[in-house]
C-alpha cells in the first residue's frame, strides 16, 4: 500500500512538473510574440515617420540647428514677403483718397473703405484654411501661390476701373485670399526655428510690413500721380510675383506637423486662457487699420491740410511700426509676451482716443500717428508668439 502512494504521488508531482514547464513555455512564448509585435510596431511606426513626403509635402529638416544661420534666411525671407502683403494694405489710404477725390467722387467713403475693410477682414477669415493647407502642403508652395494670386488679383483690379464692386471683388477679397496664403507661413515658421531669439524673429518679420508700407506709401502716391492707379496697380502687381516668387523658395518648415483629424478644434474655447486671448484678438483687430485708412482723408477733409500731409501721417505710422515691432521683441524678454502684448494695444488705444478724436489740429495728428505706429506692431508681432508659448 505504501509504495503504491508513494508511486501515485510521484506521478501527480511529475504531472505537476510537466504542467509548469508546458505553462513557462507557453509563457515565455507568449513573451516573445509580444515583444516581437511591440517591435513590429514601432518599426512601422518609425517608418512611417521617416517615410519619404510626397512632392508637395514639406520635409522635415529637424536636423538643421536651432537658432542658426538658416533661421535667419527664413526670417529675411518672411520680411520679404510680408513687406508687400501687408504692405500693399497699409498703403490703401492712398488708393482710398484718390478714389474719394478723383476716380469715384459720388461714392461714400463708407462704400470704399470696404476694399481695405476686407483686405484685412477676409485675410484673418482665411487664416483657417490657409493654416491646414501648411499642414498638408509645403510651405514653400503656399506662399508661392499666394503670391501669384496676389499678383493675378491687382493685375485685373487695374481694368475695373469703372466700377467700385469690381475693386472690392479683385483689390479687396481676391488680394486678401492670397495675402493669407503668404502671411500664415511668414508669421508661424519662423517662430520653429529659434528658441532664444523667437520674440525678436517674429518682430523682424512683421515688421515687414511696416517696411513696405514705409516705401510703397510714397511709391503708390507717385505712381497714382504720374500714371493713375491702373498702371500703380499693374506695376505693384508684377513686382510681387517677381519678389514673392524668389523668397518663397527659402519659407521651408523645420518641422513636419502632423494632419488633424478635425479641421477646427472647438476644444480650444474650453480653455479660458484661449478664449480671453481669441476675445482680445477680435477686438484689437476691428480697429487696427482705422488709422491706416481714415487718417489721410480726415486730415485733408476735416483739418484742411494737403494731400502730401496725410501722405506723410502714413509714412510715419509705418516708419514708427517698423521700429516699434522689432522692439517690442526685446521688450518682451524683459517683461514678458503677454504683458508687452496688453501693454502695446492699451497704449495704441490711448492714441486714438486721447490724442486723435479730441482734437483737429496737424500737431496732434503727427504726435497720435508717432504713438500709435510705436505701439500697434506689437500686437500682431507678439500674438503668435503667446500662443507658441502656451500651447
Amino acid at each position: 500500500m505504501s509504495r503504491t502512494s508513494n508511486s501515485a504521488a510521484s506521478a501527480s508531482l511529475n504531472q505537476l512538473t510537466v504542467n509548469d514547464t508546458h505553462s513557462s513555455a507557453a509563457s515565455a512564448a507568449s513573451k516573445v510574440s509580444n515583444g516581437d509585435f511591440e517591435k513590429q510596431i514601432q518599426q512601422t511606426e518609425t517608418a512611417s515617420a521617416t517615410a519619404t513626403p510626397r512632392w508637395w509635402e514639406s520635409k522635415s529638416l529637424e536636423h538643421k540647428p536651432l537658432d542658426g544661420a538658416y533661421g535667419w534666411i527664413v526670417v529675411a525671407s518672411g520680411c520679404v514677403m510680408l513687406m508687400f502683403s501687408m504692405g500693399c494694405v497699409n498703403s490703401y489710404g492712398m488708393y482710398q483718397t484718390y478714389y474719394h477725390l478723383v476716380q469715384f467722387p459720388d461714392e461714400h467713403v463708407s462704400t470704399l473703405s470696404w476694399v481695405g475693410t476686407l483686405q484685412f477682414g477676409v485675410m484673418n477669415v482665411f487664416g483657417i484654411p490657409a493654416g491646414i493647407l501648411c499642414e498638408r502642403v509645403d510651405t514653400r508652395l503656399v506662399s508661392f501661390v499666394g503670391g501669384v494670386i496676389m499678383a493675378i488679383s491687382l493685375i485685373i483690379a487695374s481694368f475695373c476701373d469703372d466700377a467700385i464692386w469690381k475693386l472690392i471683388i479683385t483689390q479687396g477679397i481676391v488680394f486678401s485670399i492670397g495675402a493669407s496664403l503668404v502671411f500664415i507661413p511668414s508669421t508661424s515658421i519662423p517662430a520653429q526655428w529659434f528658441t532664444k531669439r523667437r520674440a525678436l524673429a517674429v518682430g523682424i518679420v512683421v515688421a515687414g510690413s511696416g517696411i513696405g508700407g514705409l516705401w510703397l506709401t510714397p511709391a503708390t502716391r507717385a505712381m497714382i500721380d504720374q500714371l493713375g492707379t491702373a498702371w500703380a496697380l499693374r506695376i505693384t502687381g508684377i513686382i510681387i510675383f517677381a519678389v514673392n516668387s524668389v523668397a518663397s523658395l527659402f519659407m521651408r518648415s523645420r518641422l513636419r506637423v502632423q494632419t488633424r483629424d478635425k479641421i477646427v478644434d472647438f476644444g480650444v474655447f474650453r480653455d479660458m486662457r484661449f478664449l480671453l486671448i481669441f476675445i482680445g484678438a477680435v477686438c484689437a483687430t476691428t480697429g487696427y487699420f482705422t488709422p491706416l485708412f481714415s487718417l489721410p482723408s480726415f486730415a485733408q477733409q476735416v483739418v484742411g491740410k494737403s494731400n502730401s500731409f496725410g501722405t506723410n501721417l502714413l509714412t510715419i505710422i509705418n516708419a514708427a511700426s517698423t521700429v516699434g515691432r522689432i522692439g517690442t521683441g526685446e521688450v518682451a524678454r524683459l517683461l514678458g509676451n503677454i504683458n508687452t502684448m496688453v501693454m502695446c494695444t492699451f497704449v495704441s488705444s490711448l492714441s486714438i482716443l486721447v490724442l486723435w478724436l479730441p482734437f483737429q489740429v496737424g500737431g496732434t495728428l503727427i504726435a497720435s500717428a508717432i504713438v500709435y505706429g510705436l505701439f500697434c506692431g506689437g500686437f500682431i508681432g507678439l500674438l503668435p508668439v503667446v500662443m507658441a508659448d502656451l500651447w
